[in-house]
């Protein structure tokens, strides 16, 4: 049983894969070729925003995102110790510093209402309204927040707004797990001054090696992040009208994301009755995704959570047994990570964090998962968890 089973799709657009392909070995244009175009105008149409703007990992549209909101040393950005180190990693290579915020049980996405109070915290100075970094006595300066819509699942953008309104902050979307999910009736990618989604081969929609990309619905952050993808190109590529990265979206990449957004939409709800059917066989077993009313998650993961992290690793060992793979996002939140451990946040300052990753675990979800193999799973985990 594989955990993502990718074969199963290239084998339904396997044709097209090797036309693309062939298309772009005919003409050769394998940076910024037209692919990357065409690929850019079909995602931002079908997330109803202006611009999209390919670019080489969800990591570097993160990075530009914050580049082209001119967020450095000093500058206080926001986002959930409950992710991959990525989302907070491009704040501290641009000298800025991550606030974190735990998140909400329910849905493991960044808690409203914690946030308002980091921000406040920040404002004042004050670690006793919230936990706050250890910045040396500098003062810090709130200028953003990076939700993140963990396992495909929009985080709470209404909320999110409401806050960052009343503080003046810019909003990143960290889309790189929620591409095809929906909130409320827009779909992932569309909140924010600038939302970031990734092409990494598991990701809903994923290429065959990195991509990323960021979505605005501002001419002006689409013309920067535009130069900035391209090491700050000016008006020719050796005018550089601002410091950038190389950052560019492969046009093969491009061409093998075409091919496979030709049948994302099916995907996307395949994947739904995949999640549904695992709710149904696993009621009881494990504590299963909650969604939000008016939410749509892209089912980028699906991850339970045990009793605690000896009923986990029982779990675990006997789906092992039955021969069903299995995985843990995330095993210890950023706050504890030796990376940043300088920002000397102190364990038990996230709880909700803490215990999610002490308890939680994902098992296969994919648009081609048998409802045979679900049975299988669910089995399983009910033979040890009632």
């Amino acid at each position: 049983m594989d955990f993502i089973d990718l074969a199963a799709q290239q084998q339904r657009i396997t044709d097209k894969l090797n036309a693309n392909i062939a298309r772009v070995l005919t003409h050769g244009q394998y940076i910024n070729g037209p692919e990357v175009r065409e690929l850019e105008k079909a995602l931002a149409d079908y997330v109803g925003v202006k611009h999209a703007i390919g670019c080489a990992s969800g990591t570097d549209a993160l990075l530009m995102a914050l580049m082209a909101l001119d967020i450095g040393p000093d500058d206080a950005v926001f986002t959930t110790p409950f992710t991959f180190i990525a989302t907070a990693e491009v704040i501290s290579l641009l000298g800025a510093t991550p606030v974190f915020v735990d998140i909400d049980p329910q849905t493991f996405n960044i808690d409203p209402a914690q946030l308002d109070r980091a921000v406040e915290a920040v404002e004042k100075s004050d670690p006793a309204h919230h936990p706050l970094p250890d910045t040396a006595g500098g003062k810090l300066r709130p200028r953003a927040v990076i939700p993140v819509d963990l396992f495909g699942l929009p985080a709470d953008y209404d909320a999110i707004g409401a806050v960052a309104a009343r503080h003046n902050l810019a909003v990143i979307e960290d889309a790189a797990q929620s591409f095809g999910g929906e909130y409320r009736g827009r779909r992932a990618g569309a909140f924010g001054d600038i939302a970031c989604t990734s092409f990494f081969p598991a990701k809903p929609l994923g290429g065959y090696g990195d991509g990323g990309m960021c979505l605005t619905n501002d001419d002006r952050l689409d013309a920067i992040l535009r130069s900035i993808r391209v090491h700050g190109q000016g008006s020719d590529k050796y005018n550089n009208a601002r410091i950038g990265i190389n950052g560019r979206l492969d046009t093969i990449q491009a061409a093998i994301l075409l091919a496979k957004f030709a049948i994302f939409p099916e995907e996307i709800e395949l994947r739904q009755e995949v999640a549904r059917r695992y709710n149904e066989l696993l009621a009881g077993a494990v504590v299963t995704p909650q969604i939000p009313a008016g939410c749509k998650s892209a089912w980028a993961q699906y991850s339970v959570l045990a009793r605690d992290s000896a009923e986990r690793a029982a779990l675990m060992t006997k789906l092992k047994e039955a021969g069903v793979p299995t995985a843990i996002y995330y095993p210890k939140p950023l706050h504890r990570q030796e990376a940043f451990a300088s920002l000397d946040y102190r364990e038990g300052e996230f709880p909700v964090s803490e215990d999610c990753a002490s308890r939680i675990f994902s098992l296969p979800l994919h648009p081609y998962l048998p409802a045979d193999d679900q049975r299988r799973i669910a089995a399983a985990l009910n033979l040890i968890s009632g």
